[in-house]
């Protein structure tokens, strides 16, 4: 099969002013089996004079922990935040999954954001270092996602959660992940999920084969490429077949319905647009509660300017939407 590009018109023209420059200096990462060590070294160090996320965040505890995976799996790495000074017994709480394509990326490289999270509303994260594909292939990396939510519903009472105020939540594979988490607790009916916030989710593998994207989008930051071996790394065999599992990739869910209420973000210009509308669409259309934001000028990726006013409207919306949501 013949890889069609995912841009075939430059789209740097449509790119929000504030976040143009920020391309200039993020690495072209042209993901391959040759290429994924190097990048996962690059993407793993240490950034020169980065923030220290507990002086951002004084006031945001961590502590590490090693749960139960699946049976025959190892335990699963979870870093949980909540609030130094709680002042409630019964607050909510949500289960956090990293970015990453499925192939690169830790818990740790979303200290700020979940310290964020939990500052802002007053929800305590668990933040989930799942194993990573190649090397696990489909349904690992849902499954030690579903083992910290079975750990955090099981410390609900002790950690001072309402067991009916979990949420799922991730960024790009993250997102991606969350939605199959979402349709995994649904169809397990073991423990119960309350949100699902999704930014900028992964949600297909036929975007990577047979789905042709908008012509400005993919152009930047997560390629039709790099887009193509994430998906061939975690499916195990080329992506776009018939049997994908919706555990794996949840558009491919026959049914949305009895899902828990979604938040979806999403840039205009992100290669997952027009799969991220669609998969809102069809929760709409199946009476799930969903707010859905497209933002324009924006590629995949783009907060990792913080300053932009795309990324200032960006966190006022998903953190919004989760703290109403999760409202007790």
């Amino acid at each position: 099969m013949t890889l069609k590009p995912a841009s075939s018109i430059s789209s740097r023209h449509l790119i929000d002013p504030e976040i143009v420059d920020l391309l200039d200096v993020f690495p072209v990462l042209n993901l391959s089996s040759e290429t994924l060590p190097s990048v996962r070294e690059m993407m793993g160090a240490p950034v020169e004079d980065a923030p220290d996320p507990q002086e951002l965040f004084p006031d945001v505890t961590t502590t590490e922990y090693f749960v139960p995976g699946a049976e025959g799996d190892p335990d699963v790495r979870v870093l949980y935040y909540e609030p130094k000074n709680k002042t409630t017994t019964s607050s909510a709480g949500m289960v956090w999954i990293h970015g990453g394509g499925y192939v690169i990326g830790s818990a740790d490289a979303d200290e700020i954001l979940c310290r964020r999270i939990v500052a802002e509303t007053g929800a305590s994260i668990a933040s989930v270092d799942y194993r990573l594909a190649p090397e696990t292939a489909a349904p690992g990396l849902v499954e030690d996602c579903y083992a910290a939510l079975r750990w955090l519903h099981g410390k609900a009472a002790e950690f001072g959660i309402d067991a009916a105020r979990i949420a799922v939540g991730g960024a790009s594979a993250g997102g991606g992940l969350a939605a199959c988490l979402a349709i995994l607790a649904r169809d397990r009916g073991e423990f119960p999920i309350a949100y699902q916030l999704l930014i900028y989710p992964m949600l297909d593998d036929r975007t990577a084969s047979t789905r042709d994207p908008h012509p400005y989008a993919g152009e930047f930051l997560w390629t039709q490429s790099d887009n193509r071996f994430g998906w061939t790394s975690i499916l195990g065999h080329e992506p776009g077949i018939d049997g994908v599992s919706p555990y794996t990739a949840a558009a491919r869910v026959e049914s949305v319905a009895g899902l828990p209420a979604a938040f979806i973000s999403v840039g205009a210009l992100d290669l997952f647009l027009e799969e991220d509308i669609d998969y809102a669409r069809r929760l709409i259309a199946a009476g799930v509660p969903t707010e859905l934001h497209v933002y324009p000028g924006a590629y995949h990726a783009y907060d990792m300017n913080p300053q932009a006013q795309v990324t200032g409207s960006y966190f006022r919306d998903f953190l919004g939407g989760l703290s109403r949501s999760l409202k007790g």
